[in-house]
């Protein structure tokens, strides 16, 4: 088989898959008789050749997939105008912590959003596949230490946690992570009201969410968190593809510390074999 018939496999095989290809499924698709150099050259051409087309390749935790561009966005809506659920201000809080200060307890949350924090909240984010338990920390009752999934980073259209921003870059805006979060495709089985009680999250500014959480730096962290992963999610524009199980956890870059406060990082002390600590890798 020549490059370009080989080309053509890979091509088709992205556009028809229901999820993102790894390097180790396109060398099972070649019957490993490509070497995953050749692999990611041909993912660079191809990249390169859909430049000026309605959709990109584009690299996401998963691996690579084809979807649309943000510029179509207008146009694409049209054909789903059904409304997106919506999601409490603790489901949005809850998920900035773990995905900013991962791997954390339940504890950890409660403490840095000044409330108890209700099973019901983590099992829903569990349920839609962006957070899992990895690991115990070793202490009484050796409770769960919470992490964000491949999913959540490929739903986010990102390859790495280390690719979330420095909060400082979205302080101040006011599309948050509400808009992220509601423009994903819709699963009606999942509602994330923590009860009929709850508002719905309404894009508060940061001054909002500082006056729900009693630790002002880690406040301000975690509503500039919220701001980034809705307007990521705002132009995160991709194919709709069948849900998945994410594949085992390989390394995935942390996010840099987001603050001038205390750091907001996975401390190694609490869980030495977590996953997140190593080298970043990709899914091969």
């Amino acid at each position: 088989m020549n490059t370009a018939q080989a080309k053509r496999v890979l091509e088709t095989a992205l556009l028809t898959a229901g999820q993102p290809l790894s390097i180790r499924d396109m060398r099972v698709l070649f019957d490993d008789a490509l070497g995953a150099d050749t692999l990611r050259q041909m993912l660079q051409d191809l990249k390169l050749e859909w430049t000026p087309k309605g959709l990109e390749l584009t690299r996401v935790a998963s691996g690579w997939r084809f979807q649309s561009r943000p510029e179509l966005r207008q146009f694409l809506d049209r054909l789903h105008p059904e409304k997106p659920p919506k999601y409490t201000r603790a489901v949005l809080e809850t998920l900035a912590i773990i995905a900013y200060r991962q791997p954390v307890t339940r504890g950890d949350m409660e403490d840095i959003r000044g409330v108890t924090i209700g099973s019901q909240i983590l099992k829903q984010l569990e349920d839609r596949g962006w957070v899992e338990v990895i690991g115990h920390r070793e202490t009484v009752g050796r409770p769960g230490l919470y992490a964000t999934t491949r999913q959540f980073l490929d739903d986010l259209g990102l390859s790495a946690l280390d690719q979330l921003p420095m909060l400082s870059q979205s302080n101040g805006q006011t599309t948050a992570l509400s808009s992220l979060v509601e423009q994903m495709p819709v699963q009606p089985s999942l509602s994330l009201e923590e009860d009929n009680s709850v508002k719905p999250f309404d894009m508060p500014v940061a001054a909002d969410a500082a006056q729900q959480v009693q630790d002002q730096a880690a406040a301000k962290a975690l509503h500039e968190s919220e701001d980034f992963l809705q307007e990521a999610h705002d132009e995160a524009h991709i194919l709709p593809v069948a849900a998945s199980p994410s594949e085992p956890r390989d390394d995935i870059g942390m996010p840099h510390d987001r603050s001038d406060g205390p750091p907001l990082s996975a401390n190694p002390d609490n869980h030495p074999d977590h996953p997140l600590h190593g080298e970043k890798s990709t899914p091969e």
